[in-house]
């Protein structure tokens, strides 16, 4: 103990302590919880069922509320759906409207199609894709892997299971 110790009184009532806690859920987990008589243990059964408009309304509220007094942020999430060029064109008219939202997901279409037939019309397009909703799009081609990037992945692979690998 230096020059510069205080001592401070010890409190003699009871002590309170305040813990901030954070829980993340998706509203999805908030449509399943509300929509079953199971409350959140629904979220194990797997069975979740379909979501009534009024339970929806009632969600849409409550987020809206808690947002407004900065209890909850909602933040975008990220939609990947492989084999694109499988969905109809009922599929592609809701994903088009769900871009236009300002909370939309990020998405990421997958497909190996070139010029193909759009399910449920009679129209060809790239990859299967609406052109309207192909315009919106960021297209990133790929290409298979060369033999020498597939033995430098093995190489790395190895490296991290400590694995030894020969020619």
């Amino acid at each position: 103990m230096g020059p510069m110790t205080r001592f401070v009184q010890c409190p003699e009532d009871e002590l309170e302590k305040r813990k901030e806690v954070v829980h993340t859920v998706s509203l999805h987990e908030i449509d399943v919880i509300n929509s079953r008589s199971h409350g959140f243990l629904a979220l194990f059964a797997g069975d979740t069922g379909e979501i009534k408009p009024e339970i929806r309304e009632q969600i849409d509220t409550k987020v809206s509320e808690w947002r407004s007094e900065g209890k909850a942020d909602i933040v975008p999430g990220v939609l990947f759906i492989d084999e694109v060029h499988m969905l109809d064109i009922e599929c592609f008219s809701y994903l088009n409207r769900a871009l236009e939202n300002e909370l939309s997901p990020i998405l990421i279409l997958a497909t190996n199609r070139g010029i193909t037939t759009i399910r449920g019309t009679n129209y060809q397009s790239p990859h299967g894709i609406p052109l309207d909703l192909l315009d919106r799009l960021l297209i990133i081609p790929t290409r298979p892997y060369t033999k020498k990037e597939i033995a430098q992945i093995l190489t790395i692979r190895c490296e991290e299971e400590d694995v030894e690998i020969t020619d």
